[in-house]
């Protein structure tokens, strides 16, 4: 690490201290319950105890896909979790009170293809079987490069509904072609030899690299805001020192069973983020029309209610001299 990265760390602790001596008082101690996916890119929460103000404690819940985290947040089960931002968008059309109150991460996906040489470009892809997880941000920027390379995902290649878990099986074995997956499946496939990549599936112009953020309930901001903001603070914390530090990011993330080999391989394709800005807001709204373009969604939702962004925008006054 750097002398001036390391300088950066410091300066950055030492604002929050500030901040969490002239917001404690006057927050209520709370143990707060946090679910998010055990993966690399969504290790944040997995900090958050060191980053919290000593008053407050966090139980963190593992699970393996977004809606359960969200089905677990709408029944009061959880204080805050992850989920992708296409799904944070799908529940916020249906009318459900989230809340997206930080970024979570950025990139991790990619699209793969068998290592035998058929496949150079997207259109080479007509007429094969890919596979991909419905409801995921996958499944929207698989639909999308699909689209924009002018092949129809409903008549122009067979969509296979597979497990991540499975996928790099099914393409070794011959059952799929290609597969549109997060790290560290793809990044896997390669070194495991059966798998290529093909294209990573970002759009500058218009999604870009969102990929997933953290979730609160509407209820919550309006009853305990100051709470709110602490796992915000903690968030940004964790989110900060793991990328200043990136042998303690991937050495943890190695102890939830992908070998660190791997995981070093992976990194270039993954970012922790906290940060939303106005640019944030415009790639998911971008994301949105996408969703309904598609057909996976049938109305906007309202994203001045889907997207807080006080307590980012809070933190970054926070810094300033």
């Amino acid at each position: 690490m750097t002398i001036m990265r390391c300088c950066r760390s410091l300066l950055w602790t030492a604002a929050l201290l500030a901040v969490f001596a002239a917001v404690s008082p006057s927050g209520a101690a709370r143990t707060f319950k946090v679910g998010t996916w055990k993966t690399a890119q969504t290790i944040q929460p997995f900090f958050y105890a060191d980053f919290l103000p000593p008053e407050d404690q966090v139980e963190v819940f593992p699970f393996t896909n977004p809606a359960d985290q969200k089905t677990a947040l709408l029944a009061g089960s959880l204080d805050m979790c992850g989920t992708t931002i296409a799904h944070a968008i799908h529940s916020a059309a249906l009318g459900q009170p989230v809340v997206v109150v930080a970024a979570l991460c950025s990139k991790c996906s990619a699209l793969v293809v068998k290592n035998d040489g058929t496949f150079s470009a997207v259109p080479d892809l007509k007429g094969k079987k890919i596979g991909y997880v419905p409801g995921t941000m996958h499944e929207i920027l698989l639909r999308e490069t699909l689209t924009r390379h002018h092949l129809s995902p409903a008549t122009d290649v067979a969509l296979v509904r597979i497990d991540f878990f499975d996928m790099g099986l099914a393409l070794a074995r011959g059952g799929i072609d290609a597969f549109l997956s997060g790290e560290p499946f793809p990044t896997i496939a390669v070194q495991e030899g059966y798998g290529r990549i093909l294209s990573y599936p970002y759009y500058d112009e218009s999604i870009g690299t969102i990929n997933a953020g953290m979730l609160v309930t509407r209820k919550m901001i309006e009853a305990d805001p100051e709470a709110v903001f602490r796992l915000v603070q903690a968030h940004a914390a964790a989110t900060r020192h793991l990328a200043a530090h990136p042998s303690i990011w991937l050495s943890r993330a190695a102890s939830f069973g992908t070998p660190l080999k791997t995981l070093e391989a992976a990194a270039g394709n993954m970012a922790l983020a906290w940060e939303m800005d106005d640019a944030f807001v415009e790639k998911v709204k971008a994301l949105g029309q996408r969703m309904a373009a598609l057909g996976v969604i049938t109305r906007q939702p309202d994203y001045d209610s889907l997207i807080d962004l006080t307590f980012v925008e809070r933190l970054r006054t926070a810094e300033q001299p």
